[in-house]
């Protein structure tokens, strides 16, 4: 069984974390910042943060064109909170000049749990994952209002839609990365073999 190079978007949020649980996972883990390190991964994180700086740091890097010709191409990608908003075709309600980088037929809500000091955390039964739920960090976190036709829903919390998978894509609402629970990161690793 290979093991997968797997980046994680280093412009801004919690790239050290998804590091640290892409390797409990089985996988070799780097930041990824400028396209030629991005045209070296067989997969990639783009972690939370804030995703409107992350869209503008892409633009400034000139990794947004090469992000979404990778993804388009079936490069596997997980983004987590502002990372499932840039995996969103479309945002309800975006900042003034951001930009997504698509690929799962998605409508995003951002902040839409709260602000920072709503933020909370809660057990979400994962489609796919075994062993139980995993505990889900949720930091101003979005949730997904509806899904295209080839997108599926792989988890709901409140009634609301918080991890959705595509293909090669898979996005969640909450945080995985700070739980010490590595289940949803091997689950991409695997896609991630799958795929390559």
């Amino acid at each position: 069984m290979t093991t997968p190079l797997i980046g994680v978007l280093a412009l801004q949020g919690d790239v050290r974390e998804h590091l640290i649980a892409l390797a409990a996972a089985d996988a070799v883990a780097r930041p990824v910042r400028r396209p030629e390190e991005l045209a070296e991964v067989d997969g990639l994180v783009i972690p939370g943060g804030e995703s409107t700086t992350i869209s503008k740091l892409a633009v400034l890097f000139g990794l947004m064109e090469p992000l979404r010709a990778r993804i388009a191409a079936g490069m596997p990608v997980y983004g987590t909170c502002a990372g499932l908003i840039m995996l969103a075709d479309k945002i309800l309600d975006p900042r003034s000049g951001q930009e997504t980088l698509g690929g799962i037929d998605m409508i995003v809500r951002r902040n839409a749990f709260g602000r920072q000091n709503e933020s909370f955390e809660a057990a979400v039964e994962v489609k796919g994952i075994d062993g139980g739920p995993v505990e889900g960090v949720f930091i101003r976190a979005p949730w997904v209002e509806s899904v295209g036709a080839r997108a599926e829903v792989v988890a709901e919390h409140d009634g609301h839609i918080v991890a959705v998978r595509q293909d090669n894509a898979l996005a969640t609402s909450f945080h995985p990365e700070l739980t010490g629970d590595h289940r949803v990161h091997a689950l991409f690793v695997d896609m991630v073999r799958a795929a390559s």
